[in-house]
């Protein structure tokens, strides 16, 4: 799916009139007026929408709902803005999209699986599902500025990471609408809030159960076949057994992992011994490509770098393995490490909420956790603000070795954020100005819990990456779907109150509880997790030839953001420390994006006529 929303105007009209040339095939549904209002690509299935008098409502994406439902939806809403909530109401994964009197409200979701971009074509604002679009009928240049905060490791901090790379295009900020009125101008407003963290474990855990059950219904609905992942992990293997006789033809999907530590493969066939009616693929990760292959090629999506690059060609594979045994749709168990592993974060808040059991999980978390006593008590007693923290706690320390994670629960609002030793002089300094200028504007956090924030940031983060799985996996027509990701899903999880989370001696209890008589108890204990350092060295090794191209001609050296040739030496003889890879992840992406754009971006139509 690819859409473009615009206003009820001449101006709209002629953006789509551009679009047209470029796509000669666009769908299009009209406003009242007869104009143009959504255009684009997209399955009969992927839209859901009903007209009255002059209200009208869309709904892009996965969800199941009768016109005479929807209509009756808009007709009793009071203005656009009640729509934010239209999800609290409807399961699925979708876009929000109406007009009323005139006004277009659009919405993506808390994840941004669906998430919202918007800029000024012709001198009015237009929303689209996704940015390069909006950025080639804009003619907009790449914001070099915020492309050396991208080599960040191990991630980019929010609001760093939702920070668009094409000039005058942005995001929709997390629980916002975009609002565009009939004279084209584009306004965002606020439009919903987090549930409060106060439901017991038991009542928790029934609301994410009938949430998720509802989640994968509406993917499962009119399906005769899907796929799913069975890694042998608790997420997968939930979506498994919630999507058991559901549909005609259940097709797991299992890699076997290559490191032979890795217990992944036993959980997974554990799990399959229970689902009778499902059919099991297995496939060894050696017979797949390895991490790193095929970085020499563009990428069609121009968004922004991709943050799972190095594993774009094994999930390329992945779905054309699916779509040869029949599947054009594919389950995930994406979200659930982000939903129910509970951050330590939560402890700096716990402390100050429930004294005595923050002291006795804090106790059970440095037994299991070894964390050092004079850190974690100066983490636990920091009060630095998140402006403050953003500002200067984090640029002062940015060439620091990367650390893993041991010594405190955390430190401030996140973890410790570093530029890649290759990294030149003046990327470093362009990030602490970058983040020095966005503490000035003192921007509030995701929450005011520590805890919270870090966990809607990795849910946040969770939603690209699924959102950029999918599209390539949609090259060989098999749609990729987290029902853990959906909006009532993730509301119901934030809901539970952390301090019945914040378990050592459980892993993911709330998923767990959620989960019984549904996942068969056996597959409900486990407590490890793998790792996947070993197949990272093993596709550094295997790639190496390729790695080393990329630094020939380098485009992130032509912008000096990063020096060639310290780059090549980690090639060559890679750190022993697996974490200190990470920073090749985001530099990779990057190069990759870069070359991706200079081959990939014809000037618009649209641009050439607002340039004459």
């Amino acid at each position: 799916m690819r859409f473009f929303v615009v206003p009820d105007n001449s101006e709209g009209a002629l953006v789509v009139a551009s679009l047209h040339t470029r796509w000669p095939d666009l769908r299009m549904l009209p406003h009242d007026s007869g104009r143009p209002w959504i255009v684009g690509h997209w399955q009969d299935e992927e839209v859901r929408w009903a007209a009255a008098g002059g209200r009208r409502i869309a709904l892009l994406g996965r969800v199941q709902v009768s016109v005479p439902w929807l209509t009756r939806y808009i007709v009793g809403q009071p203005e656009p803005g009640a729509l934010a909530d239209l999800s609290r109401e409807l399961p699925g994964s979708y876009h929000t999209v109406a007009a009323m009197d005139r006004v277009v409200f659009v919405q993506g979701d808390l994840s941004t699986v669906r998430e919202v971009f918007h800029g000024q074509v012709l001198g009015v604002t237009i929303a689209a599902d996704r940015p390069d679009g909006l950025a080639e009928l804009a003619d907009a240049a790449i914001a070099e500025e915020e492309l050396a905060v991208r080599l960040l490791a191990p991630a980019v901090p929010w609001p760093l990471s939702e920070e668009c790379l094409w000039k005058g295009i942005q995001a929709l900020p997390s629980g916002c609408h975009l609002r565009i009125g009939p004279d084209g101008r584009g306004r965002v407003t606020h439009g919903r809030s987090l549930p409060a963290p106060e439901l017991p474990l038991a009542e928790g855990a029934r609301r994410v159960r009938h949430a998720l059950k509802e989640a994968v219904r509406v993917r499962t609905h009119g399906q005769a076949m899907l796929s799913a992942d069975l890694s042998g992990g608790m997420d997968s293997t939930s979506v498994c057994f919630l999507a058991a006789g559901r549909v005609d033809r259940l097709l797991t999907v299992v890699c076997e992992p290559g490191d032979p530590s890795s217990d992944d493969g036993r959980w997974a066939a554990l799990a399959a011994t229970s689902l009778p009616g499902a059919e099991h693929m297995s496939y060894r990760a050696e017979d797949c490509p390895r991490y790193f292959a095929g970085l020499l090629d563009t990428d069609p999506d121009l968004e922004a770098p991709l943050p799972s690059v190095h594993a774009r060609a094994m999930v390329l594979e992945q779905a054309r393995l699916m779509a040869a045994a029949g599947s054009s749709r594919h389950l995930t168990g994406h979200g659930g490490d982000e939903l129910f592993l509970p951050t330590p974060a939560y402890l700096h808040d716990l402390l100050r909420r429930r004294p005595l059991r923050a002291i006795g999980q804090l106790r059970a978390g440095r037994a299991v956790s070894r964390w050092q006593t004079r850190p974690t008590v100066a983490a636990l007693l920091d009060r630095t603000s998140f402006a403050d923290w953003l500002g200067h706690e984090i640029g002062r320390d940015l060439r620091n070795p990367i650390r893993g994670v041991g010594t405190a629960p955390l430190s401030g609002w996140g973890p410790a954020y570093r530029m890649p030793a290759w990294a030149t002089p003046e990327a470093v300094r362009s990030v602490q100005h970058r983040l020095r200028e966005v503490a000035r504007a003192r921007p509030s956090p995701l929450s005011p819990l520590r805890g919270r924030h870090l966990t809607v940031q990795h849910i946040r983060q969770g939603g690209e990456l699924v959102r950029r799985i999918d599209r390539l996996s949609l090259q060989h027509g098999v749609t990729t779907e987290a029902p853990f990701l959906d909006d009532q899903v993730v509301e119901a999880a934030l809901a539970v109150d952390y301090a019945d989370c914040l378990r050592a001696d459980r892993y993911k209890p709330v998923l767990v509880e959620a989960m019984r008589g549904i996942v068969p108890s056996r597959s409900l204990g486990r407590r490890s997790k793998a790792e996947f350092s070993a197949d990272l060295y093993t596709g550094l090794r295997e790639h190496r030839h390729d790695l080393l191209e990329l630094c020939d001609g380098m485009r992130l050296a032509s912008l000096g953001l990063v020096d060639a040739a310290a780059l090549r030496a980690v090639i060559l003889s890679p750190p022993p420390v697996s974490l200190e890879l990470l920073p090749l992840l985001n530099t990779f992406a990057c190069e990759v994006w870069l070359r991706s754009v200079g081959t990939g971006r014809p000037r618009s139509r649209a641009a050439s006529e607002a340039g004459r």
